[in-house]
């Protein structure tokens, strides 16, 4: 079902760490829930644009729309964009251990802890919950610790740069046609409609691809 009503735009910019990053830091024995970093300019985060047409990677990309979806959902903004980030980077390691550039840590993480935890769905992934000292919700970032939101706004406004109002309200424009909970069930398959296009092997890993504003806005036609 959708529906007409708006969503309120966010002056906000936000991210989360690199997937390269994310994939290293498991290589090197860490937790299998990336570290948030400050992200690494000029690298997989440089954009451009012409006629509505960026280039960008697919990690802001994905973490950008969770993070309108969990808005969407009910979610204060930091809390938004503290589980986007776990969203993209869970999506991250995925395609990592696909294309063989990461273990399969994650089950076995996940398989090891018998004890209950907090956790929400978005966009199709399992989101574990903690709260931090101020009572805020955030995502588990590893080991009990919060994934702080200050972290991911920085590193998605590297990668949109002066086009991120442009990216967000499309995608708001996107979201609002769709009832909270819908949007949350078909989220993920809207993203495939628009995210950018790059190699589907290795060469494609971290690679910039074209993001159509268009396409954000005719995802689900």
């Amino acid at each position: 079902m959708r529906q007409a009503s708006g969503v309120p735009s966010s002056s906000l910019a936000f991210g989360m760490a690199s997937p390269v990053d994310a994939i290293a830091g498991q290589r090197r024995g860490g937790s299998s829930v990336p570290r948030v970093t400050q992200g690494r300019e000029g690298t997989n985060m440089t954009t451009s644009s012409t006629s509505g047409r960026i280039r960008v990677n697919r990690a802001p990309v994905l973490t950008l729309w969770a993070a309108v979806v969990a808005e969407r959902l009910g979610h204060p903004p930091d809390t938004a964009l503290s589980l986007a980030s776990y969203v993209a980077g869970t999506a991250a390691r995925a395609k990592a251990r696909r294309l063989g550039l990461a273990e399969d840590a994650e089950h076995r993480d996940d398989t090891t802890s018998l004890k209950p935890r907090e956790a929400i769905r978005l966009l199709g992934k399992e989101v574990p919950l903690v709260h931090d000292a101020d009572g805020e919700v955030l995502a588990d970032a590893g080991g009990g610790k919060p994934a702080p939101a200050a972290p991911i706004k920085a590193y998605v406004s590297r990668a949109f740069g002066q086009h991120l109002p442009a990216v967000r309200a499309a995608m708001e424009e996107l979201a609002a046609r769709h009832d909270p909970e819908e949007l949350n069930r078909i989220g993920f398959r809207l993203y495939e409609r628009f995210r950018p296009e790059v190699p589907a092997d290795v060469t494609g890993w971290g690679a910039r691809g074209e993001l159509n504003l268009e396409a954000i806005r005719q995802a689900d036609s």
